[in-house]
């Protein structure tokens, strides 16, 4: 790892001092500390109610922090800066439109944000406070370029609605998937009953898979991950604990890359599979491994087989859990929190206990301080009987995968699957608007067994790479209503709330010349979980993806180098994504010449930690 050198910018230069006396002043901190290296407090805001509570912690965070700082024992002799805030969209409001393509963008967004305030204010310790789900991705990405002691707090998930007639509990998948409901008043009804209250999507959506994981990776305190986000102990407690694990970082010298190891992101993948977490995890975990200075997920961290291979015979699913299950985040906290659910595949030996967190302790240290209590066998399930067999996710190749970037949510699966596989007929939609509108006009028209492709929804065809969180919910309710199992295919991705046979991240992507591009209607598309792939039986046939690959190259060429069905770029920021994006396989983010640009290159040792889980025969295969 590289040396580790503290960042101290102001000297007796009266011209650049003097903001820097005028700040502490009017912060009410020592002005003979200026000179000393900086702390501070960073939050995200957006304009939806994941948002609506992170100001008032960060306050009470900055207030806190404030009182440590000066030169007396115990206190940290640093200069403090006013917090800063990075902004993002609302996934919620912004589903099934054109806006949604900046919802991805928003977590580069919030990267390039964190990276010009940690480096041009020089800090040398950072409390973060996140909500929603890109922002904590783009904010842990820039804490780890920035490689000085950090640590996060999520702000926490919103409390579940209610149905005011069913009395059941309610959340904003729900009512996505009333979306095709003819009654207007009902629909309205359950909308306004569904996010009571502030806070982040409470089920175990991409929120909530990402705040574990980064719990998990030893970025977040596990005790501070899962309780909502109006918990008294979020203001009255949490500060304190924030900033006393942020003094012992700094005076240990222990920094993010010290913590976001191989191992400990590992760790964090293996518990997403056991919670039935979001595709998500499978764009940001390989972001988050960049920013760490690994190279390759796939060959510094967990390969396609490896992953497969613990998702199908070694991991279960242990969370009965929205969108799959009953419970949320909330529920979880009551059963004693994500700790309960370290605690248990830790017991089974599929985590390596002696990752570093930001507390100072290792993982196992720190499940057992906070006296973690075991499985309830309701809300969270044990290991040895859990609540599915396999793990939540699984990554497919084949035909129509080159990259093996293919991702399917198994934990979201309510049918179709024969002896482990899907086989159906393609249904071309040129963009996720076509798709909406046939739902909309046309539901009728959707057969058992048709498998919906969504192209040119990709990273640089949309360009943005929107979820689709409204096309699959109106697909689920289809489904369930006629009594059918239709499939989506798509180069785009989807939220953590989607259910049913849905496959994301197909890559290449349309707008690239992936194999996706080439499909017609009526092709015949094979997702077999046996062999993990994803095939179409016509592209098999040399001379015909031959044909059809000079037809659509045709069309880019006689269209100035993109192909006419993708995405307008009407703004600088989409241009930049068109232009820049990477592949899913690589996190799909905004990198110059598609190439990947890692910080100081680690090569870390691979330890001889291998996931053997003793309630599984033959689940001990090393890798």
């Amino acid at each position: 790892m590289a040396k580790k050198t503290k960042t101290v910018i102001f000297d007796s230069n009266p011209g650049r001092n003097a903001q820097t006396f005028g700040i502490a002043r009017q912060l009410d901190t020592d002005m003979d500390l200026i000179h000393e290296p900086s702390v501070g407090v960073i939050g995200t805001k957006g304009d939806s109610q994941c948002y609506l509570g992170v100001q008032r912690k960060v306050e009470a965070i900055h207030e806190h922090l404030r009182g440590r700082l000066g030169r007396d024992d115990g206190q940290l002799p640093m200069r403090l800066v006013q917090p800063e805030y990075t902004v993002a969209t609302s996934d919620g409001m912004r589903n099934g439109t054109r806006e949604m393509r900046y919802s991805l963008i928003g977590r580069e967004v919030t990267h390039d944000t964190i990276c010009e305030h940690l480096s041009a204010s020089g800090l040398e310790g950072t409390i973060a406070v996140v909500a929603c789900d890109k922002p904590p991705v783009g904010t842990l990405a820039g804490l780890l370029e920035h490689n000085r002691p950090a640590i996060i707090m999520s702000d926490g998930p919103i409390r579940p609605g209610k149905d005011s007639v069913t009395e059941e509990p309610i959340d904003i998948v729900t009512v996505f998937q009333v979306a095709g409901h003819p009654d207007a008043e009902y629909k309205k009804r359950l909308a306004k009953e569904a996010c009571p209250g502030y806070g982040s999507c409470g089920g175990m959506f991409t929120y909530n898979t990402m705040q574990t994981f980064i719990g998990v990776v030893g970025m977040q305190p596990l005790e501070m991950v899962a309780p909502p986000s109006d918990d008294p102990r979020r203001l009255n407690e949490f500060p304190k604990l924030l900033v006393d694990y942020l003094k012992g970082m700094i005076e240990r010298g222990h920094t993010p890359r010290d913590i976001v190891t191989r191992d400990a992101i590992r760790n964090a993948v293996i518990v997403s599979m056991a919670v039935g977490g979001s595709t998500n995890v499978l764009l940001h975990a390989p972001e988050i491994a960049r920013a760490a200075g690994f190279r390759s997920f796939a060959e510094d961290i967990m390969s396609p087989e490896e992953f497969n291979h613990l998702s199908q015979h070694v991991v279960p699913v242990l969370t009965d859990a929205r969108p799959y299950g009953v419970y949320s985040m909330v529920d979880i906290d009551e059963k004693g929190g994500v700790q309960v659910i370290v605690k248990a595949l830790m017991d089974a030996g599929l985590l390596n206990g002696d990752t570093l967190t930001c507390t100072g302790e290792t993982l196992s240290e720190q499940v057992a301080r906070l006296k973690t209590a075991d499985v309830d066998g309701a809300v969270i399930y044990s290991v040895e009987k859990p609540y599915k067999p396999t793990g939540g996710l699984r990554v497919l190749g084949g035909n129509l995968s080159p990259e093996f970037s293919a991702v399917l949510k198994l934990a979201g699966v309510e049918g179709g699957l024969e002896n482990n596989k899907f086989v159906g007929r393609a249904r071309i939609f040129n963009g996720e608007q076509a798709l909406l509108d046939a739902l909309e006009d046309a539901p009728d028209s959707f057969k058992n067994h048709d498998m919906v492709i969504v192209r040119y929804e990709g990273p640089s065809g949309a360009p943005g790479m929107p979820e689709m969180l409204d096309s699959t919910s109106r697909i689920t309710t289809l489904c369930r209503d006629k009594d059918i199992v239709v499939g989506l295919m798509t180069d785009a991705r989807f939220s953590g709330g989607s259910v049913g046979l849905v496959i994301g991240h197909v890559g290449p992507e349309a707008a690239l010349g992936g194999p996706i591009a080439f499909l017609q209607d009526g092709d015949e598309i094979i997702a077999d979980l046996d062999a993990n792939e994803l095939n179409c039986t016509q592209l098999q046939d040399a001379d015909t993806l031959a044909s059809r690959k000079a037809v659509w190259e045709k069309e880019v060429d006689e269209n100035g180098g993109i192909h006419p069905l993708c995405g307008e770029v009407n703004t600088r920021l989409l241009n930049r994504m068109r232009r820049s994006a990477v592949s899913a396989v690589y996190g799909a983010g905004m990198h110059p010449d598609r190439a990947l640009w890692v910080p100081e290159p680690r090569d870390e040792k691979k330890s001889d930690f291998v996931p053997q889980n003793k309630y599984r025969e033959g689940s001990r295969k090393a890798f």
